[in-house]
């Protein structure tokens, strides 16, 4: 099942004080991007945030749950209707979340 538009914006708009939030759409879901590192994705109307130690000492009991079959598991996140809760919870992870790998270039091109 796709994520709707209209909980996509809800949640961007929980995030909207936050500098340097953008989202990709990919395969009827949504990876959002803080400060140009995946932070969370958007599937099946739930947020799941990246289980970092800053996130996992947020939410301490939220559920282990995988955005889509076969994927690695990410922190579901219940609070979204608290904006501060969920602009700290980003803020608190971005230093402890990987950078975008760099792509390969074919070489002697």
């Amino acid at each position: 099942m796709a994520s709707s538009k209209e909980y996509l914006q809800f949640v961007m708009d929980q995030l909207s004080d936050l500098e340097e939030i953008t989202y990709r759409m990919m395969m009827g879901e949504y990876i959002l991007y803080y400060r140009g590192k995946i932070a969370a994705y958007i599937c099946d109307d739930r947020l799941l945030v990246k289980p970092v130690s800053a996130a996992r000492e947020i939410l301490p009991h939220a559920p282990m749950e995988a955005p889509y079959p076969g994927a690695k598991e990410m922190l579901l996140v219940e609070e979204v209707d608290d904006r501060s809760f969920l602009q700290n919870l980003l803020v608190q992870m971005e230093p402890q979340l990987p950078g975008q790998k760099k792509k390969k270039t074919a070489k002697g091109k």
